[in-house]
């Protein structure tokens, strides 16, 4: 079992930078090593849309929206995945889940919002 855990969220303004983290609780050190890691996000009225995606070989993916402002890593020894925003922009706005996904299971986390304001 891995239950993502989300933390980081807040209030920021304009080009301003937050880092998200999601800690894959309960996973032994086996499973992380497989994990598939994301942070999806979703705004009122909207779909929930993935953001970023890093494989267990460390492959990315980013959607267009966010690409060159924010990167997904993750450390293995604390098993922890993260998200850090550049240049935030209003329409970043939204709540933010991590994602984890082993032998085709999906689990999600509880969602951290994000806002960017001025």
């Amino acid at each position: 079992q891995v239950q993502p855990v989300e933390s980081g969220g807040g209030l920021v303004q304009p080009g301003e930078s937050l880092r998200l983290s999601c800690l894959a609780s309960r996973a032994i050190l086996s499973t992380w090593s497989a994990l598939t890691m994301a942070w999806y996000r979703q705004a009122p009225g909207l779909q929930r849309e993935l953001v970023a995606q890093i494989t267990d070989r460390g492959t990315t993916t980013y959607a267009d929206s966010v690409q060159g402002r924010f990167t997904i890593t993750k450390n293995n020894a604390k098993r922890t995945a993260y998200l850090q925003m550049d240049n935030l922009k209003p329409e970043d706005t939204a709540v933010y889940y991590c994602n984890a996904i082993f032998r085709g299971s999906t689990f999600w986390g509880q969602g951290t919002q994000v806002t960017v304001s001025s």
